[in-house]
């Protein structure tokens, strides 16, 4: 469904753009998204909307992240490929791995966001934050599209707000799981736009 309309307290919640996943690819798509996400939040800042910056960590301890004797090596990659639990990334990674890029120019106003998950409605306290905001629509952008970005929007939607992806400001390593979620996911979830269809309604709504 195109855009229709952005609501009087909508916030913008940008998805893991951060150094140690954006500097893993050099791609195009990818650029493009740090690029119009960077846009959006000064346009959502200079609207007095909130900007919500999420990042990841890794994944909270579960059964598949268990170490066994007998399968070490296989269950202890796991681990590492989910991020591991620890600030930074985890073992192996550079200690800003986590850190958001600069481009997107954090202000003393945004809202920082750390999950370890893959939505950032997962234990963060992003509902909390966004109901005591008075939010009632969310714009998304980020990486993965297929990963952190929808489990974001489908928990975004089942939490009861609109939801807007902007889906040229969003990327994934792989063209085809990008296409799948921007052509027959979102539409169920919410509202598709462009990075400048947005900023045309916020100036058309403000």
């Amino acid at each position: 469904m195109a855009l229709t309309t952005i609501d009087a307290m909508c916030a913008l919640v940008v998805i893991d753009l951060q150094k140690g996943i954006v500097s893993a690819r050099t791609e195009a798509p990818v650029t493009a998204a740090v690029e119009r996400s960077a846009r959006l939040a000064s346009e959502f800042r200079r609207h007095g909307l909130p900007v919500v910056l999420v990042n990841v960590t890794g994944r909270a301890p579960g059964r598949t992240d268990t170490v066994r004797s007998r399968d070490g090596a296989r269950a202890g990659g796991e681990a590492r490929a989910g991020g591991g639990a620890r600030a930074g990334g985890g073992a192996g990674r550079p200690s800003d791995w986590a850190e958001l890029v600069a481009e997107l120019g954090v202000r003393p106003g945004d809202h920082l966001i750390t999950k370890r998950r893959r939505s950032a409605f997962h234990d963060t306290g992003l509902d909390t934050l966004l109901r005591d905001l008075g939010v009632t629509q969310v714009v998304l952008t980020g990486i993965s599209t297929s990963s952190g970005v929808e489990s974001t929007a489908r928990s975004a939607s089942d939490h009861g707000y609109h939801v807007v992806l902007a889906t040229d400001a969003m990327a994934d390593p792989d063209a085809e799981a990008h296409r799948h979620s921007v052509e027959r996911v979102f539409p169920k979830l919410g509202e598709t736009a462009t990075t400048a269809e947005v900023v045309t309604m916020l100036e058309a709504t403000r």
